[in-house]
């Protein structure tokens, strides 16, 4: 089968043949992958961000749709046949031990779950089963930047309607917070970027205002805009340590800062802590808290009716032998939610 390797740090991904291991060991899953997002995270897993790889080469890819093969000894969760979303947080089921494939004489690494390539075996808790009439690319949407940006919305968050909401960086999952926001009637809720074409979508997914970060002042803006306060809710999802200090003073007093991006490897943040101790909240969140096996249904039940839009996000899809180019794609922020298709 062909995959996407990660063989060197902040060099392109190679795609090359590899061997699938030769059984499938307790809780594992084989899974033919038919699309699969990319994430913000795999761009810095790229270029390291969090220090040396000591795992090379490995796969990638954390959200993806497909259909189950194969099922290991144990795996009670999914059986073959199975429509499923392939997810990084951890649902129901075993925790199985990580794969390993071969690539001619070398050995090539694999985390519970991989999407940048044809066929996957993965952990049982990472697929969650599907209706077979949802598409596949919805599917992959489904592993990371829907539920990521409901799940900061409705657990890290608790907006409620009628309060304010900006949101730091409209790509995948910020855009998803935009149209998550609409939909529990918040208002006004702000989108930040310093792309225009990003911003322009960000209206049309139901922001009431928009912010261009390189042409207008950030703070100013959503003090005009929310209140002299500022914002209830603030999502922050660049991981740039100056937005994440601008993102936390636009904050009100008792309002709630969420942190999505993550600073690059020991980058810091400096800000006054004080309100902190006064019902003003700075945190981050590890995917939104989302539960696969139970948000997931909910979130394609709103999909089928019409309140949640889900192709719309996907403004590109690439073959997984031009990945490169559509890493490229990201990284020049031209992009909604790019699509790989098998």
């Amino acid at each position: 089968m062909k995959a996407a390797i990660l063989v060197e740090s902040k060099k392109p991904l190679v795609v090359a043949d590899i061997a699938l291991p030769e059984r499938l060991e307790c809780g594992q899953v084989l899974v033919r992958i038919h699309r699969s997002g990319i994430c913000g995270a795999q761009i810095g897993e790229i270029d390291a961000v969090k220090g040396p790889d000591k795992f090379l080469p490995h796969l990638l890819g954390h959200e993806g749709g497909g259909v189950v093969e194969e099922i290991g000894p144990g795996v009670r969760h999914v059986k073959p046949g199975d429509h499923v979303v392939l997810h990084w947080r951890k649902g129901p089921g075993i925790d199985s031990a990580a794969p390993k494939y071969r690539w001619g004489d070398r050995t090539v690494n694999a985390g519970w779950v991989t999407t940048f390539q044809e066929r996957a075996v993965v952990s049982e808790n990472r697929v969650t089963a599907i209706a077979p009439d949802i598409e596949f690319e919805v599917a992959a949407l489904m592993g990371c930047a829907v539920t990521t940006a409901m799940g900061v919305l409705t657990n890290d968050a608790a907006l409620k309607p009628g309060e304010s909401l900006a949101v730091c960086g409209v790509g995948g999952v910020g855009l998803n917070v935009v149209q998550g926001a609409a939909l529990m009637a918040a208002w006004p809720i702000i989108a930040i970027d310093r792309v225009e074409a990003k911003l322009a979508m960000a209206a049309r997914f139901g922001a009431t205002h928009t912010i261009n970060s390189e042409k207008q002042n950030v703070l100013e803006e959503i003090r005009r805009i929310a209140g002299p306060e500022g914002a209830d809710v603030i999502v922050e999802t660049t991981g740039l340590p100056r937005i994440i200090e601008e993102a936390y003073e636009a904050t009100s007093p008792r309002g709630r800062t969420i942190l999505v991006g993550v600073p690059k490897g020991k980058e810091k943040i400096t800000i006054y802590s004080l309100p902190l101790h006064f019902e003003k909240v700075l945190k981050g969140t590890e995917g939104g808290r989302t539960q696969p096996a139970r948000d997931i249904p909910r979130y394609l039940n709103l999909y089928r009716r019409g309140k949640l839009q889900l192709k719309e996000l996907i403004t590109h899809h690439f073959p997984l032998e031009r990945i490169n180019d559509a890493l490229d794609l990201i990284r020049a922020g031209g992009a909604g939610r790019v699509i790989i298709d098998m």
